[in-house]
């Protein structure tokens, strides 16, 4: 079977089997195995076709080359005679022939073309759903021509995918008026900022994206706070989400591919890392992206009101273990919660708790690396957060492993932005984008004090950070993600 001009090879009918793939969507195992029963009827045991000639062609279709079968049917499906079922079971049989040795790779092409398989062409008008397995969600407002589809306001486009790690390369641009493009995953973790494609020019791009569900292994699931399972849920779901933001922002093609074969950096902690959902909310978490290269994954696993105590009996820890790999790397942040335990021996169970989640780390071939918290906004003039950062300091001397310490870097920020430092939060504990953005800064000098593996996965454009001398604020621009704005974040 092939693609090209030549004859469609029926005996390829030898190579399909009935599937029952997760990584196929219901109707493309549906497509899938109804072309083992049209190719059965149309065929004898030694591959001679015998279906009715298609009306008005003095060939069998099958005999045909595919660009002569797909103008076939598609005569015949505007005369309604045809079943579309088969159309769709002989593109998607082209496709898996062609992609057997890239059954991981998902290809789209966007606007008023004509998609080959196995890239699949998508319309403005395509919306996701479960069946569909692809599509625009609701809202978006696109225009499309041969460049691809753009609009003047954000939009968000879906795929159903299993959890893991996936490269992403998107190609935007095209437009006659050019294009500058910020693009976001799953909960507004920055992911592009600021591409430029110029009228007419195309950019292409590619990033990681880690996506995940509440599944454990098969050994239970991670008990999801309430807000996890609405506002936050498109952290769980069973699809990767992209934002495309910015001016006129415009998507020309898209590939994704598995990559689970690259190391993985765990965030786990509290609503200061988390991926907040809704503006004007932020953490340096859901930023720290941008600051990397394709080469390695963010996987934000963070929530707001955790503790460690907390983090562990909803099995957040148990869900990084049961994906890690030998050399990832665990960023470990707690404290601003943990601190309103008033048990008298609340500090020693958070000493503790951290020396477990080390251990457990290390059990499972992972590097842990302790970040103390950042201070609260009153912090400038005095210490919120007591004996907390002292005792993640204390711990990571004990056990041997890297520090990045947040705690100090924050405050010399603060100190820096002077009267400006309301433009870092949203109150006096959360961040904005540009707070968040600063503090991610701070995480990437701490990555390279330590000098750590990770540091040859910084980003090419990443010049360097000094906390003493934030960016300017005045010149700070992200495009907010489009919805209303959201509750407060848990925790204070």
């Amino acid at each position: 079977m092939n693609l090209g001009d030549g004859a469609i090879d029926v005996s390829a009918r030898a190579h399909l089997v009935p599937v029952e793939d997760e990584l196929l969507l219901d109707w493309q195992k549906l497509a899938h195995n109804s072309l083992i029963s049209v190719f059965t009827e149309i065929t004898d045991n030694s591959g001679i076709v015998n279906c009715p000639r298609v009306p008005g062609q003095g060939k069998s279709f099958l005999s045909l080359s595919w660009r002569r079968v797909r103008g076939i049917l598609l005569r015949v499906m505007q005369t309604q005679i045809c079943c579309v079922a088969i159309a769709s079971s002989i593109s998607l049989a082209f496709a898996l022939q062609v992609g057997a040795a890239e059954a991981t790779a998902y290809k789209y092409s966007f606007g008023s073309g004509n998609a080959m398989p196995p890239v699949m062409q998508v319309a403005p008008t395509n919306l996701y759903s479960p069946q569909a397995g692809c599509g625009f969600e609701p809202g978006a407002s696109l225009k499309a021509d041969g460049a691809g589809c753009a609009s003047d306001r954000p939009f968000y486009f879906s795929v159903r995918l299993p959890e893991g790690n996936y490269k992403v390369t998107v190609t935007l641009g095209g437009t006659a008026g050019g294009s500058t493009n910020t693009v976001k995953a799953e909960l507004r973790r920055l992911m592009l900022e600021n591409s430029v494609a110029a009228p007419g020019k195309f950019e292409t791009r590619t990033f990681t994206v880690n996506i995940r569900t509440p599944k454990i292994s098969d050994d239970g699931e991670v008990r999801l706070k309430e807000r996890e399972q609405t506002s936050e849920f498109w952290a769980w779901d069973e699809k990767l989400t992209l934002e495309f933001n910015g001016t006129q922002p415009s998507v020309s093609e898209l590939e994704i591919t598995r990559a689970d074969e690259l190391p993985t950096v765990y965030l786990l902690g509290d609503s200061t890392v988390c991926d907040q959902p809704k503006e004007p909310w932020n953490s340096w978490g859901q930023m720290l992206p941008r600051f990397f290269s394709p080469a390695v994954a963010i996987a934000n696993h963070a929530e707001s009101g955790e503790t460690l105590k907390s983090a562990l009996g909803a099995k957040r820890l148990d869900k990084v273990l049961s994906s890690m790999k030998k050399g990832d790397y665990l960023f470990i942040q707690f404290g601003h919660n943990d601190m309103k335990d008033r048990a008298t021996n609340a500090l020693a169970t958070y000493k503790a708790n951290l020396q477990k989640f080390i251990a457990r780390t290390k059990a499972a071939g992972g590097i842990p690396v302790l970040v103390t918290p950042m201070e609260r906004k009153t912090g400038v003039d005095h210490d919120t957060l007591g004996e907390f950062p002292a005792t993640v300091c204390e711990v990571a001397k004990e056990e041997q492993v890297a520090l990045i310490d947040l705690h100090a870097m924050s405050r010399t920020l603060y100190n820096a932005l002077g009267r400006q430092i309301d433009k870092a939060f949203q109150d006096g504990t959360h961040h904005n984008n540009y707070g968040g953005y600063e503090l991610a800064k701070c995480i990437v000098e701490g990555i390279k004090a330590n000098k750590l593996e990770l540091v040859r996965f910084i980003a090419a454009d990443y010049k360097g950070f000094d906390p003493a001398h934030p960016d300017p604020v005045e010149s700070f621009v992200m495009p907010a993600s489009p919805g209303p704005t959201g509750a407060r974040p848990l925790g204070d």
